[in-house]
C-alpha cells in the first residue's frame, strides 16, 4: 500500500512530462507534414551522384525528348 505513495506522483510527473513532450512537438510543426519525406524519397534523382559526361547524356535526352514531343506527327505536309 506504501507504494502507492510513490507510483502515484511518479505516474503523474510522467504523464505531465509526455503531454508537454507532445505539445512541445505541436507548437516546433514536427506533426506539420508527415506524408512529404515519405514521397520525397520515391522521386530522388540523384543528381549529385551523376558523373559530368552522365550529367550530359541525360540532358541530351531529355532534349530528345521535349523535341519529340513539339513534333508534329499527324501534320499533312505542305504541297
Amino acid at each position: 500500500m506504501t507504494i502507492l505513495y510513490l507510483l502515484i506522483p511518479l505516474s503523474l510527473i510522467l504523464l505531465g512530462l509526455a503531454v508537454w513532450a507532445f505539445f512541445w512537438a505541436v507548437k516546433n510543426d514536427q506533426f506539420d507534414d508527415l506524408e512529404g519525406p515519405a514521397h520525397r524519397i520515391l522521386f530522388d534523382e540523384d543528381e549529385n551522384d551523376l558523373s559530368p559526361e552522365q550529367r550530359r547524356q541525360r540532358q541530351q535526352a531529355k532534349r530528345s525528348e521535349t523535341a519529340a514531343r513539339e513534333t508534329p506527327d499527324d501534320q499533312e505536309p505542305r504541297p
